[in-house]
This record gives C-alpha cells, sequence and structure tokens, in this order.
C-alpha cells in the first residue's frame, strides 16, 4: 500500500490538498489565500508541487476563470473522501479524549451570538482543554452548513421545519415589536396590530429566520408589509430603530442583553409576544462527539441563569 503512494508520502501532501481544496471550491487564487491566511505565491507554490508530485496538470484558466481538469477533478473527490475520512478519525479520537482535549465546532444563528458566546466561556472555564470554533450564520446559511455536516452542533432562533432533525430547546425566544423609546405607539396600550403595520418597518436580509417570522406574522394579520429598509444585522437594526426610522419585529433577548430603555421600547401590540425557542439540532443518526453532548448537557442545565440574570428588563 504504501509503495503505490509513496510520492504522496514525499511531499507533505495533505497541506497542498488544502490548497488545492481552496483553490478548487473557490475558483480563485486569491479568494484561497484569503480563506487560508496565506501570501497568493504561497498557494501557486504549493499549486504547482501538487501538479508535480500527481505528474498531471490539475487546473486551466480560462480568462479570469479557473476549472478543474478531469485529473483535477479526480483528485478533488478523492480530497474530500481524504478529508472526510480524517474527520472522522478526529471525531473517534474526540471521543477517545473525552473532555481532556477535544474540539466543539458549533454554528449558530445570528440572534444566538448574544447568548452562546457567554455559555462556550462558561463551559470552557470548566473544561480549559477543550479547543471551540463557533460559526454566527443567518438562517439559510445554518441550513446549509447543516445539511453538509459541516459542525459539530448547531443553535437556531427557531427549531427548523426538518423532520431529519433532532431538535432540544435551549431557551425561549420570544419575538417582540421595538420602536424608539421616543414613538408615539410607546406611550400606548393594546395597540391593534393594524396600528403597528401602518409603521414603516425594519427588515432583516433575506434567508433570516427573523425576517421570515416577520412575513409571518404580518401575512396572518391580512396586513401590508412596509418596508422601509432591508439590514443584515440585529445590530445594525437596532441602531436603526434608535435612529427612528421605524419599527420591527426581534428576538426579546436578542436586545435585551445591552440595550439602554432610555433607547428602545417593547411596544404593547395584540398577538406579541410571539412564543419561540432556541433549540440545538443536529441530523438524525449523527453521532454526537463527547464533547458536544456535554455542552448541550451543560447548556440545558446553566443556560437560564447565565443568560437571564444578565437580560435588561422590559
Amino acid at each position: 500500500m504504501q509503495k503505490k503512494i509513496r510520492r504522496y508520502l514525499k511531499h507533505g501532501t495533505l497541506p497542498q490538498l488544502s490548497v488545492f481544496d481552496a483553490v478548487a471550491r473557490l475558483g480563485s487564487f486569491t479568494k484561497a489565500a484569503e480563506e487560508l491566511y496565506m501570501a497568493q505565491p504561497t498557494v501557486s507554490v504549493q499549486m504547482k508541487k501538487l501538479a508535480e508530485t500527481v505528474g498531471l496538470p490539475l487546473i486551466e484558466q480560462i480568462g479570469k476563470n479557473i476549472h478543474l481538469t478531469e485529473a483535477g477533478r479526480v483528485l478533488h473527490a478523492a480530497s474530500n473522501e481524504v478529508f472526510a475520512t480524517l474527520a472522522g478519525v478526529e471525531r473517534t479520537l474526540d471521543n477517545l479524549r473525552g473532555l481532556e482535549a477535544g474540539r466543539l465546532q458549533l454554528a449558530v444563528s445570528t440572534p444566538g451570538k448574544y447568548f452562546a458566546p457567554r455559555m462556550l466561556a462558561a463551559f470552557v472555564k470548566e473544561h480549559p482543554n477543550v479547543e471551540v470554533s463557533l460559526q454566527i450564520h443567518n438562517g439559510d446559511a445554518l441550513l446549509e452548513r447543516l445539511s453538509k455536516n459541516l459542525d459539530d452542533l448547531y443553535i437556531f432562533a427557531s427549531p427548523p421545519e426538518d423532520k431529519n432533525l433532532v431538535t432540544q430547546v435551549i431557551l425561549p425566544n420570544p419575538m417582540v415589536p421595538y420602536a424608539h423609546a421616543d414613538h408615539p405607539l410607546a406611550r400606548e396600550k393594546n395597540i391593534p396590530f393594524e396600528r403597528f403595520a401602518a409603521e414603516p418597518f425594519l427588515i432583516r436580509e433575506p434567508g433570516s429566520v427573523t425576517r421570515a417570522i416577520a412575513r409571518q406574522t404580518f401575512a396572518k394579520h391580512g396586513c401590508e408589509l412596509k418596508v422601509r429598509m432591508e439590514l443584515s444585522t440585529n445590530e445594525a437594526i437596532k441602531q436603526a430603530i434608535i435612529a427612528g426610522l421605524g419599527v420591527s419585529i426581534m428576538s426579546r433577548y436578542t436586545l435585551g442583553l445591552d440595550v439602554s430603555h432610555e433607547q428602545l421600547a417593547v411596544l404593547d401590540v395584540e398577538g406579541f409576544p410571539i412564543e419561540r425557542n432556541w433549540v440545538f439540532a443536529y441530523p438524525v443518526g449523527k453521532q454526537l462527539p463527547v464533547v458536544a453532548q456535554s455542552f448541550m448537557d451543560f447548556t440545558r442545565k446553566f443556560a437560564k441563569t447565565l443568560v437571564f440574570d444578565h437580560l435588561s428588563k422590559p
């Protein structure tokens, strides 16, 4: 077996394959260099060495576009298998290591970024040798990562509608209407939804769960959504509300972690709060590493204390 792959053993092929995978996926030496935190000449050198090792050209450049040759396509498929095998070996070794030197790969929907780091900090304080990776994405991007099984665990702001997922509730995630504290509606009670719907609305970008909830809520009440501005982060929406640009529907605890009462108000609108839950999710049949299972258990036990004790009150 080793005789057949001797050429690959001689030249440190794994780092070269990592570079090749990035170039193949991104179609660009520059983007590959950015993703791998390398200088572009280093990427070029690694690609050249890999082609020399294989003995065949792996890419061809037509205009500004990079394409894989037939040999490149074969090697890319094989490299994916190699990386998947190594990842499986590492997961098995993580289980053997337990919490002494494991790794946790966590991906979180955007609103969860306000509490996930707090939970991770508390967990790592108890298990200082655990290495942590935290990815933050909107709902669609998170579902794409999940479909590719890129992480150990996923935290969604609302349970995904997928029967092939295991979900476990972490915390309540009520959705509420926000406005500037000086907004006329901030002083009213029992506001009809139609009155709230008449206000200019600040909405998240396509793919956001918060955006989907807003659209569903307006449709349920038979009201037109009067979008004034589309923004890509919760922080941007918060600042837009403070600037008096409109109202929005957001997680109560997304903004409750750090927002002064003098700037924002939770409006008393009929039909709110919309009760949702933050949940853990992972594919049915997935073998969770010991570290991931331990983090789930830790979070379910301590999340309410670690998060709710730091919330400002509405």
